[in-house]
């Protein structure tokens, strides 16, 4: 009588398990990601003979199907780390500690070579935080990113990143400036900062997904609600600069269809560049759902600054097989 009574229970206790699985899985808002073997193997013979590495990271949001080569390897960053400083920027934002339309201002002094036409002005200038940030995404803006960093802080941005768990990231200095204070020992390796393709993908699922941190706690002397952009229109800011994205020889190569003379993209992206490296990370908007890719190459034999530089024709057509095998859609 003992023993039907306990497997009677045990019976009854597999089963509520099972009732509270099932409950959990339909009322999940994100599906549980699976690795696509298939498309790896796929994408991994669109690489044969390139001459260089590669690290990549993608996730269908629709189905949570994803695929990685080396997703987790250490790699150079060049520009794409600018995504960790407007992310950084939002949350400033909505803790009440910078806002959009603070003033900076731009000196001699201020002005470093490279992407961007900031530059190319006379100065003294003044520009606002959302200027800047603008023209720091949208045209890769060098000297608008150093304007950035000193009004909210490297140590600022870094914390930041450390507090979105993202492990082997890291924004070493500012751009086309000598590194300063105690550095970590690969600094020299990876210049501007690091990161891996999974990392820097996760982020730009934040802004797809308007996944910021938790509200800021009120405190004494805080400053209103009603002062501060709601996350929405943070991300929406943040998503305009994203699509307005100048740089599109790879992600959206081949993938592009809206004329965004008309209206805005169908992909926000972020795109690096150095002689050796060439990486894009973005979110292609498709009907099927979005798709997050992240693309890194490093070690690049081709360094031509031309629009066929090999590293940013294998990204194209990556980023095509990727969307195409799961959108089923050419």
């Amino acid at each position: 009588m003992l023993n039907c009574s306990r497997r009677a229970l045990a019976l009854l206790v597999l089963a509520l398990a099972l009732c509270t699985a099932a409950a959990s899985a339909q009322t999940t808002d994100q599906p549980a990601t699976q690795n696509d073997a298939a498309l790896a193997t796929k994408l991994e013979s669109l690489t044969a003979g390139f001459h260089g590495k590669l690290s990549l990271w993608a996730h269908d949001l629709a189905t949570g199907r994803t695929v990685a080569i080396d997703a987790d390897q250490a790699v150079p960053t060049a520009s794409v780390i600018k995504l960790t400083i407007l992310y950084t920027a939002l949350e400033q934002i909505r803790a009440g500690k910078a806002h959009f339309d603070d003033r900076l201002t731009l000196q001699k002094d201020d002005q470093v070579p490279g992407s961007g036409v900031l530059l190319f002005f006379d100065t003294p200038l003044t520009l606002t935080l959302k200027d800047a940030l603008t023209m720091m995404i949208a045209e890769s803006d060098n000297t608008a990113t150093n304007l950035v960093i000193d009004h909210l802080g490297i140590k600022t941005i870094d914390d930041q990143i450390q507090a979105l768990g993202m492990k082997d990231t890291w924004l070493y200095k500012k751009v086309y400036r000598p590194a300063t204070g105690p550095m970590p020992a690969d600094q020299p390796q990876f210049g501007l900062g690091k990161t891996t393709a999974r990392e820097m993908g996760s982020l730009m699922e934040r802004f797809v997904n308007c996944d910021l941190g938790p509200a800021p706690a009120a405190g004494q002397g805080a400053i209103p609600t009603d002062a501060i952009p709601g996350d929405k229109d943070l991300c929406g800011a943040a998503m305009h600069m994203l699509k307005s994205q100048f740089f599109r020889n790879s992600i959206p190569r081949y993938l592009e269809k809206l004329d965004t003379t008309e209206g805005e993209s169908a992909i926000a992206n972020k795109t690096g560049a150095l002689d050796h490296v060439r990486n894009d990370v973005g979110a292609v908007f498709t009907k099927h759902g979005t798709i997050v890719i992240s693309e890194f190459t490093h070690d690049n034999e081709d360094t031509s600054w031309t629009p066929d530089n090999e590293a940013e024709v294998l990204m194209a057509k990556l980023a095509k097989a990727i969307v195409e095998t799961w959108t089923g859609q050419p």
